[in-house]
């Protein structure tokens, strides 16, 4: 006979169920809407389903430059992804071997997730506001004139977001090659392979699923990113900053359209690292299979 469950596995699948319900239910609500009619307001019940908001959202319209900050946001999440790729795959072989300094470069290097994030915007804000004075005070005249502040998306802006993302990335990679076979880099010498040759066609194939979900994490933490944007990025907003501004402007649906979009993208850019992944496992069980099958 099958033993029934215990009451207390019921009590607590309950609580899961108001857990879940307490994380996503306010996201589902916003998603829901954001489809508001014409004449629809920021809370139920519903006044019609359509994409009218989404519509006034990107007509350009509106208080802020949606269009601007959202390409922004997209260019900037891209740079920090590929640059955190980049750089922890080659911080991750380095790390391989010891050096002198290998501990403390480490740790400053994951510091920056210990530090709350409004410090470091702050001192990344400070070292260029320290740089603009310097130019305007020490540069040529034609030079100060003209000259306003280094503060941008692609110089502070990005140094703030690479504060966040790429610890992330070097603490993967880390991990993934303190698991690696260095069997298979051998194997590879023997064979006759040069180091690009065993980096490209045996470490690479082995860690590409891993380094996928490295510029993930690249991606999506650049994207969702305010603290550090705060005080870093400069005069033009990325588009969480406006989403945030908007919570205290914007009485239409139009902010729930905005959220909707941006959580679409990173769903989007999620579901497009997970197929990659998937297919990159798929193919590595086919060549598997293929090469056990030619052995036979």
């Amino acid at each position: 006979m099958r033993e029934g469950r215990p009451a207390s596995f019921y009590w607590l699948a309950a609580f899961f169920g108001l857990f879940v319900l307490f994380l996503y239910g306010p996201m589902i609500a916003i998603f829901a809407l954001s489809f508001q009619g014409p004449t629809g307001g920021m809370t139920f019940p519903m006044n019609g389903v359509s994409l009218h908001w989404f519509g006034k959202l990107w007509s350009g319209g509106g208080i802020v430059d949606i269009k601007s900050a959202f390409w922004r946001s997209l260019q900037l999440g891209l740079t920090v992804m590929l640059i955190t790729m980049v750089f922890s795959v080659l911080a991750g072989l380095a790390f391989r071997k010891r050096f002198k300094g290998q501990n403390l470069l480490f740790y400053v290097t994951i510091a920056s997730l210990i530090v709350p994030s409004i410090v470091t915007s702050l001192g990344i804000a400070l070292q260029f506001r320290l740089f603009d004075e310097a130019v305007k005070a020490y540069a040529p005249g034609f030079i100060a004139e003209s000259y306003t502040t280094a503060m941008d998306i692609f110089t502070s802006g990005l140094g703030a977001h690479l504060t966040w993302a790429l610890p992330f990335g070097l603490l993967i990679m880390f991990a993934i090659f303190n698991r690696f076979d260095g069997r298979l880099e051998e194997a590879a010498r023997d064979l006759g392979a040069t180091p690009w040759q065993s980096f490209r066609h045996v470490i690479l194939p082995v860690i590409l699923p891993s380094l996928i979900g490295v510029g993930l994490f690249g991606f999506t933490l650049s994207w969702d990113e305010i603290a550090r944007s705060s005080q870093a990025i400069g005069e033009k907003n990325t588009l969480p900053l406006e989403l945030q501004a908007l919570t205290s402007t914007v009485t239409t649906p139009e902010i729930y359209a905005l959220g909707t979009v941006t959580t679409g993208v990173s769903f989007l850019v999620i579901g497009l690292a997970l197929a990659a992944i998937l297919s990159l496992r798929a193919r590595q069980a086919r060549r598997g299979s293929d090469a056990g099958k030619g052995m036979v």
